[in-house]
């Protein structure tokens, strides 16, 4: 998810698209949080690993 996330980033950038620079920013957010969970043991929708 952060890759990917950084990636709509950067081409939301390229392509002047705000909206995907903001969803490229949020999704890597959201992977970062999950894998800073992830990594501290807690299990994420039933998993002990996310991916």
């Amino acid at each position: 998810m952060i890759i990917l996330g950084v990636i709509l980033a950067v081409a939301g950038f390229l392509l002047g698209i705000p909206l995907l620079v903001t969803l490229g920013i949020i999704v890597a957010v959201i992977g970062v949080i999950l894998m800073v969970a992830g990594s501290a043991g807690h299990a994420i929708g039933g998993r002990r690993h996310y991916y």
